[in-house]
């Protein structure tokens, strides 16, 4: 009877002693998969925030409203990032030249016009602020008269472009200045600059000044059809939409 109880014990302890082993493995385990996960944010190898399918908020809002007026998305703008939001981001990402993975990072953002600093919880765009709302008819003025026949994405590539030329030391450093530098731009010359833009030429020329560039970094555009000067034909080619060939 004695030496069954001791047998007892003893595997009773021998138990305890290997579920503590067991135990602490799992928890170093954890805390070394933490610690490298932490380190992996902070590296820079992954970002630190995203959204992705399951986020919900007002810059989930926000780039619901975006991918909608852009026509990506027709669902409803409820700030759930659900599976016709990701749908939606998938196509937005193929149609720029990004990852298609249906989440939004730094890249993604970026071409949507919204800052990342707006994934701390405040909706916001880029940098419109510096622009008056004289700046921006005028450059829907240049949006209408030049790409009014083009698809939305197009008039937002030639909004891209005069704001691309403000930003570049070869060019003026105002709207104004750029769209009425000299032979710069056809609609200046026949009047058409003149012309009241409709809400389509308003709103892409506002994504643009929000952040968006359909071009990566374009300087120029021309269409093919139309252009004579043999000097053009020159310039490196970056993306051709619609009618208009883009160009740095």
């Amino acid at each position: 009877m004695k030496k069954g109880l001791k047998i007892f014990v003893a595997v009773f302890l021998l138990t305890l002693t290997i579920g503590g082993l067991a135990l602490t493995t799992t928890t170093l385990n954890a805390k070394n998969n933490k610690e490298v996960t932490a380190a992996y944010v902070e590296d820079g190898a992954m970002p630190a925030a995203v959204l992705k399918q399951g986020s919900r908020g007002e810059v989930v809002k926000t780039v619901q409203q975006k991918l909608k007026r852009w026509g990506y998305y027709n669902g409803a703008v409820d700030g759930i990032y659900g599976k016709q939001t990701r749908a939606a981001v998938i196509y937005f990402q193929k149609r720029n030249g990004l990852v298609a993975d249906g989440i939004v990072g730094k890249k993604t953002l970026a071409a949507l016009g919204i800052s990342s600093s707006s994934l701390g919880g405040q909706s916001g765009t880029g940098g419109g602020g510096k622009y008056s709302s004289a700046d921006i008819n005028l450059l829907a003025r240049l949006v209408y008269g030049e790409a009014r026949g083009e698809s939305y994405t197009g008039q937002v590539a030639v909004a891209a472009v005069v704001l691309n030329r403000v930003k570049s030391a070869s060019f003026p450093n105002t709207i104004s200045a750029v769209i009425y530098q000299p032979y710069a731009f056809s609609v200046v010359n026949d009047g058409q600059i003149n012309l009241t833009p409709n809400q389509t030429a308003i709103n892409a020329a506002k994504d643009a000044i929000n952040g968006w560039d359909p071009t990566g970094g374009s300087l120029y555009y021309y269409n093919p059809a139309k252009a004579t000067s043999s000097w053009i034909y020159t310039r490196e080619v970056t993306v051709t939409i619609g009618n208009h060939v883009f160009a740095i």
